[in-house]
């Protein structure tokens, strides 16, 4: 079973982007609301998968990207956006995302990019 972490300041988002990963059989090992508890929840448990938000006050999501790739430069990470500036897109270049998720989701479209990074 493919585990994550979840990172969103919404914890609306937070609480329907698990529920649609558990229906699809993900296993939401824990989730955060700043790109300072991405990074924490990330060294401790390791996961197989990160999604994160960018935009959330205090720690952004390119924080969390940055100190996780540090980590481990070859981290699964996967971005939820509703917003993706065109200047920030050159930054995701250098971070070496995995994948990006337009808000609203949907679970076709997470299903989508979870068999292109998994083959589920």
């Amino acid at each position: 079973m493919i585990n994550c972490i979840v990172i969103d300041d919404d914890q609306d988002t937070v609480n329907i982007f698990c529920k649609t990963l558990n229906m699809i059989g993900l296993d939401v090992l824990a989730t955060g609301n700043n790109g300072m508890e991405a990074v924490e929840l990330y060294e401790r448990y390791r996961p197989n998968l990160i999604f994160v938000d960018l935009s959330m006050p205090v720690y952004d999501g390119f924080y969390a990207i940055e100190r996780i790739r540090d980590v481990n430069p070859n981290a699964k990470i996967i971005i939820i956006t509703g917003d993706l500036k065109a200047g920030e897109s050159h930054l995701l270049d250098s971070f070496n995302v995995t994948s990006i998720i337009y808000k609203p989701f949907d679970i076709q479209t997470i299903k989508s990019v979870l068999a292109d990074i998994f083959s589920v």
